[in-house]
């Protein structure tokens, strides 16, 4: 059979992958983002032992195992628990709280960035301090975040294809039944596959950049991100 019309033949199968590939993107990235404004927020303004239970138990932990790990972990060590749960959401579970890890120190490098004035400022102004987050540091905070979420978007779009290992059907598992079913070239087939991971992290990138741009304050912005830079490594 020709290659071309292997990749040809194999395109709806690619693009029916992708569809789940983006919605694996789609569920990690929102269940990490829903955590990690919430874990932003108890290191900043949580009591001391909100703190550690964050950064030991969760932040720590899903930073430390490699992504396959908890894959494993959460497929597996699931019945352990009498809990029946699909390949699909142990994948949302187990990469969802590995990105709420990363985009909490996003988050809380952003919020720290901002400073504490406009916090008093807006206490002044007779806001509690749930008021006075909602209204005045998480908007500035979410704007600032938005090259360090690209990286993010990036790493988890890529990451997405280890949901293959177990038994995810997304792109790169199309691109295995492919080469299985037609005893095609694999190296054509997962090149098709690497040029649309490629379109998809570049046309994202784009639309975030395209946000940042839109939403930065002129001679505002390098004093902040160089801030945030430095302590989203701490």
């Amino acid at each position: 059979m020709d290659q071309l019309s292997i990749i040809w033949q194999g395109l709806p199968s690619l693009l029916s992958g992708t569809l789940v590939t983006l919605n694996l993107t789609f569920y990690f990235l929102a269940l990490g983002f829903i955590l990690g404004i919430i874990l932003a927020l108890g290191r900043v303004y949580g009591p001391s032992y909100v703190k550690i239970l964050i950064i030991l138990p969760f932040e720590r932990f899903f930073r430390a195992v490699p992504e396959l790990v908890l894959l494993f972990l959460f497929y597996f060590g699931s019945s352990f628990f009498h809990i029946n749960i699909s390949a699909f959401i142990a994948a949302v579970l187990a990469m969802g709280f590995r990105s709420a890890a990363y985009q909490a120190q996003i988050f809380r490098g952003a919020i720290l960035s901002i400073g504490e004035d406009q916090m008093k400022a807006a206490r002044s102004l007779g806001m509690n301090t749930l008021q006075s987050i909602r209204f005045v540091i998480l908007p500035q905070a979410l704007r600032l975040s938005i090259p360090s979420w690209a990286n993010e978007y990036a790493v988890v779009l890529k990451d997405s294809s280890l949901a293959y290992a177990v038994g995810v059907t997304e792109l790169l598992r199309q691109g295995r039944y492919i080469v299985a079913r037609t005893f095609g070239n694999a190296l054509l087939v997962y090149t098709v596959c690497a040029l649309i991971y490629f379109i998809l992290v570049f046309a994202g990138n784009q639309v975030l950049k395209h946000l940042e741009e839109k939403y930065k304050i002129p001679g505002y912005e390098f004093k902040q991100r160089r801030e945030q830079s430095v302590l989203e490594r701490i």
